[in-house]
């Protein structure tokens, strides 16, 4: 998969012989590091003071210092830890977070169905082709309507002899 230009970046560590340089040490060095010494003492409740913390520290527009992936992962972990000194869950505190406490939703999925873009092996320039299933009532329904929109559109697509592979 390609990273558009404006995502942020996941630090690897570019060492071929471990995890074909998908490796993530560098990512845990900076969680160990210089993200847990600037998080020490910290208030984890202020959720967004600890994530300004981090951005700031990492200081790129892309998260390329540290890794969106070292970033993310400590803002949640600091969301868990914060939940749990309040003991809630943490859907609750999320909620509480957004102002909106006692108001709870499943969020809608989205679904990939058609794959395209530079590393498919077709040659259908958009990345991805993703459906909503709005109006579902409940993730059941939601995953069916997902399903039954991408076996049917692959049945569309190979009477058409499109190929769906």
């Amino acid at each position: 998969a390609s990273t558009g230009s404006r995502e942020a970046l996941e630090l690897r560590d570019g060492d071929k012989s471990r995890f074909l340089g998908k490796g993530v040490l560098k990512a845990i060095e900076a969680v160990n590091g210089p993200i847990a010494q600037a998080l020490l003492g910290k208030d984890a409740k202020d959720q967004a003071t600890v994530d300004q913390i981090m951005i700031d520290l990492d200081g790129t527009e892309n998260k390329s210092k540290f890794g969106a992936n070292a970033i993310l992962a400590v803002s949640l972990a600091n969301a868990k830890a914060a939940a749990a000194a309040k003991g809630m869950p943490l859907y609750a505190h999320i909620a509480e977070l957004n102002g909106t406490p006692g108001v709870y939703s499943m969020p809608l999925p989205m679904m990939n169905i058609i794959n395209g873009g530079e590393h498919a092996d077709n040659n259908v320039d958009i990345q991805e082709f993703m459906i909503q299933p709005v109006g579902a009532k409940t993730l059941k329904e939601a995953v069916r309507m997902g399903a039954e929109v991408f076996h049917n559109l692959a049945k569309v697509l190979k009477s058409k002899g499109y190929n769906t592979a």
